[in-house]
């Protein structure tokens, strides 16, 4: 793997693992896709630092389980910005 990947896909696990954000907001924030983010934490970084994969996998496994609440108040705030 080359260098520059591995110290991305660190440098992407500390930041989500630090700012305990998305995948989507990790991605808008480096400014790469959505599926690179994902692909770096979940299956390059496990090769690269376990341990740290590890606390990244927690954090995006709490995202996971708290999508469904994040996605009812995205369109909780759509509506009711639509009726006033």
């Amino acid at each position: 793997m080359k260098e520059y990947i591995e110290e991305r896909t660190v440098m992407l696990a500390e930041y989500i693992i630090h700012n305990k954000t998305t995948v989507r907001e990790t991605a808008k924030r480096f400014g790469i896709s959505k599926s690179t983010v994902h692909k770096d934490v979940t299956e390059r970084l496990l090769k690269i630092n376990p341990q740290l994969a590890k606390s990244a996998k927690k954090v995006l496994e709490e995202n996971k389980a708290e999508r469904h609440i994040r996605g009812g108040l995205a369109t909780k705030r759509k509506y009711k910005k639509d009726s006033v």
